[in-house]
């Protein structure tokens, strides 16, 4: 436990390396400002015990000690002024350091690892988590440092001023120790219950939300109201508990400050009775007090971020130390141009060793070019077949081969970069028209771009709208209709160009005259590409070359449509029980 500890210590000072100088500067003015303060009850004293005397006042020492405060006064603004901007950007580039990394890892796991994670809860981690551990990183350092040379300083001071009601004093601080070591243990509990309860509201907030369609027209506002204060209250009690720690904690403090300047003005007030001990030092030693009740302070406000900071930290490390379940080897090989030929050797596939395979022993070989379309009922592995040609999960058994080569032996970018996705649930991103068909190629001209959306079938339409082009379409494509929404994901993926292409087909949601629209951009994308169809509307396929039947062992059947109808087997079987729909749709 020591050592995991330590290597998350270790990957936390990694990220000051960058801003090694800043750091530097950001502590020699926090140690700067520090000695200031402790030279102003000198000061002060010395005022108090010399510049001014029954005789009368000093001028021209009360001067010079003046004009010592102001230059004490102007490096004080200095340093604070670097301490409170240099030192919050420098905490604000640590944590823009932190959330790329972050977001980058998240790149790069596959669709396994967010099978089982709520898009809320991320979130959380890139967002509010890594804002506590910033503030960490830049107040954490300088408030040890100054605490530190504020309490060292004050001690020495008040030893040099009185030693036995320093002693007094120090008496006192072991309890406050004991006491703050055993606050601490039930603050970071709690604030470690708050990291995770704010993380389900963030992933309520974005479940609803996401689904508000849903919602209205089954008009269940109340029941998303009722589950969502049941996470805001779930979470208003963990804050309770860390609200009940924390007020502890500052009134426990609080009141020992109180008594140690108690205890100070009545044994000072006996050593002044006994002699030895005048006023003027009093009046320095209570100062002094002050000052050493300040950094006192300034670590309770510390132990308090450190327990926000750290938990957002480790939050943050629990992702980053997960490792990703599909990557390139060291020794893949970029693909430049794929002819297209797909084959599954002895390929089986599940998603977790405890649970049944989906796919057993599919052998497959689909020639460069060829239109090969795949059916079967949900769940037998259509769609997870041919998540297995990028990579989107890896066969638990056998290779999938490109053009004869295992698709292992490339780098993830470049074999993806050789396969067009048409999905069945069309993901478009909030902006324009032009920015979502410009996704299939980033680096793409405008003519490149309408010449993709002409190609789909899409340009006429999309000249219909309000800003051609320029027409923000909003959050996932809300403003468009379904049709509308299939055209342009087929636009992006002409504007790639890949030689493979995988159709998860749309269009059983479609009305007729969208789906013919949609299959006829679909026809002219998948002219001359090795293309996998998986069919819903067993009409949309019948003229494939060869139509491939999936059951719960693997390729049951596999032909033409003509040849499939004369075995009378499992896709007759399909084909006359969608006989009558395909009746009623003609």
């Amino acid at each position: 436990m020591r050592n995991r500890l330590n290597g998350k210590f270790s990957a936390f000072l990694t990220y000051y390396k960058p801003y090694k100088r800043v750091l530097a500067a950001d502590l020699f003015f926090a140690f700067l400002a520090s000695g200031v303060v402790l030279a102003y009850p000198l000061l002060v004293n010395k005022i108090t015990g010399q510049a001014i005397s029954p005789e009368g006042i000093n001028s021209d020492m009360l001067l010079r000690i003046s004009a010592v405060f102001m230059l004490l006064l102007a490096v004080e603004f200095i340093s604070n002024f670097y301490i409170t901007y240099w030192g919050h950007v420098m905490g604000a580039k640590m944590e823009f350091d932190m959330r790329n990394d972050l977001f980058q890892h998240l790149q790069k796991l596959s669709f396994s690892y967010y099978d089982n994670q709520k898009t809320g809860q991320l979130m959380s981690r890139i967002t509010t988590d890594l804002f506590d551990v910033t503030e960490l990183a830049h107040h954490g350092p300088e408030d040890v440092l100054i605490s530190i040379v504020k309490i060292i300083g004050s001690l020495i001071i008040l030893l040099r001023v009185n030693w036995m009601l320093t002693l007094t004093i120090a008496a006192v601080l072991p309890f406050m120790v004991v006491f703050t070591v055993r606050c601490n243990k039930l603050m970071k509990t709690a604030f470690r219950r708050n990291r995770e309860r704010i993380a389900d509201i963030n992933a309520q907030i974005e479940d609803s939300l996401s689904g508000v369609r849903v919602v209205k027209s089954f008009a269940n506002e109340d029941l998303e109201i009722r589950k969502f204060n049941v996470g805001n209250s779930r979470f208003v009690d963990s804050k309770r508990d860390s609200y009940r720690a924390m007020a502890v904690f500052h009134s426990g403090l609080g009141a020992f400050v109180s008594f140690i300047t108690i205890v100070v003005v009545i044994a000072g007030a006996q050593f002044i009775n006994m002699g030895g001990f005048d006023l003027p030092r009093l009046i320095t030693f209570l100062l002094y007090i002050n000052t050493l009740i300040e950094p006192v302070r300034r670590l309770i406000n510390f132990t308090e971020q450190f327990q926000n900071g750290a938990a957002g930290f480790v939050r943050f490390r629990e992702i980053m130390e997960i490792s990703p379940d599909i990557m390139d080897s060291p020794k893949a090989e970029e693909l430049r141009r794929a002819e297209g030929g797909v084959e599954f050797d002895n390929v089986s596939f599940r998603y977790a060793d405890n649970l049944p395979y989906i796919l057993r022993n599919v052998d497959l070989d689909v020639a460069p070019g060829e239109y090969a379309a795949l059916v079967g009922a949900s769940g037998v592995g259509k769609t997870t077949l041919c998540s297995l040609i990028p990579r989107f999960y890896e066969a638990a058994e056998g290779s999938v081969k490109l053009d004869g080569r295992d698709i292992r032996e490339f780098t993830m970018k470049s074999l993806r970069n050789q396969i067009g996705i048409v999905q069945q649930d069309v993901y478009l991103f909030t902006g324009t028209v032009k920015d979502n068909i410009r996704y299939g190629k980033p680096e793409a001209l405008d003519e490149e771009i309408v010449e993709a959306a002409k190609r789909a079938n899409a340009h006429d339409f999309i000249m219909e709208l309000p800003e051609g082009y320029d027409t923000d379409i909003g959050q996932r494509g809300v403003k468009l209709s379904g049709g509308q929404k299939q055209r342009l994901s087929i636009a992006r993926v002409f504007l790639k160009n890949p030689p493979v292409l995988i159709f998860d087909e749309a269009t059983s949601a479609l009305d007729n005259e969208s789906e013919r629209i949609v299959q006829e951009s679909f026809e002219k994308l998948a002219k001359n590409r090795t293309t996998f169809v998986i069919a819903h509307r067993l009409s949309t396929i019948k003229n494939a070359k060869r139509i491939i039947v999936l059951d719960g062992d693997g390729i049951a059947e596999q032909g033409t449509h003509e040849k499939l109808m004369e075995l009378k087997g499992v896709y007759a079987k399909y084909y006359e029980i969608s006989a009558p729909r395909l009746t009623a749709a003609q």
